[in-house]
């Protein structure tokens, strides 16, 4: 438990954290997590990137970074785990959290690291490109990305795609921040969109504290109180990078 959980009285815990959404959703996922950790006195604000480019994201998301007075934690979802590998190099990011989220290393991609899926992993329904534009078989979405939450929230999520740009996937990484600030990582183990064995080895090499959650890959969306808590485990950071 937080202090604020424990101590009605207990001032608000001072820390700064920025929620990196993936492919097909925006930051509106982030909303459980969000309320969570604004009821534990934490400053909270989220990214809604155009998930066009790795170049743009990283982009707009230094934009929420830079309007910050104080370190912040960052955290990155499935394909936003790359924006944060990448902006995550901000001099004012302290530490790094990694949700069923790609970590690549330098010069890897999303591309680059789903060319090579592990024996018998279960293959993302993902449609054929149109006008430069991907989107998830509506049928497969809730079986795919969101077994876990309830039936009409996923459909919801669903039929509200936000089409992901091929661009995107190519987007490279020039220096993994991993390798320069602490990582936490939280492995989704029902995940059927980033194989978890896939997930346990980018944790690995990152260096990250691990936890696993028995999840889909939206476990942001359907356990909030565990994404909010590693989020939290991170805290400490915060009082380094400020001193």
């Amino acid at each position: 438990m937080t202090a604020s959980q424990t101590d009605p009285t207990a001032g608000p815990a001072a820390g700064t954290v920025v929620l990196v959404h993936g492919g097909f959703v925006d930051g509106s996922g982030w909303r459980g997590v969000y309320s969570l950790l604004r009821r534990d006195g934490y400053n909270v604000k989220v990214a809604q990137n155009p998930t066009l480019s790795l170049e743009g994201d990283v982009a707009a998301t230094k934009l929420i970074i830079d309007a910050q007075s104080e370190p912040v934690i960052l955290v990155g979802h499935s394909y936003g785990g790359v924006v944060v590998t990448e902006a995550g190099n901000h001099p004012d990011v302290a530490a790094l959290v990694y949700v069923a989220a790609f970590a690549p290393d330098e010069g890897e991609s999303v591309s680059t690291l789903i060319a090579d899926p592990p024996p018998g992993a279960p293959v993302p329904p993902i449609l054929p490109p149109q006008e430069g534009f991907l989107f998830l078989d509506r049928a497969k979405f809730r079986d795919a990305f969101a077994a876990d939450v309830g039936a009409e929230e996923a459909e919801f999520m669903a039929d509200s795609q936000v089409p992901w740009g091929v661009e995107a996937l190519s987007g490279t990484i020039s220096e993994p921040a991993w390798r320069i600030k602490p990582s936490w990582y939280l492995v989704a183990t029902e995940d059927r969109m980033i194989p978890p064995p896939a997930q346990r080895a980018m944790s690995e090499r990152a260096g990250s504290t691990v936890v696993e959650v028995a999840g889909s890959h939206a476990v942001y969306v359907s356990q909030p109180a565990a994404v909010a808590g590693l989020i939290e485990q991170a805290a400490p950071a915060l009082a380094g990078a400020r001193g």
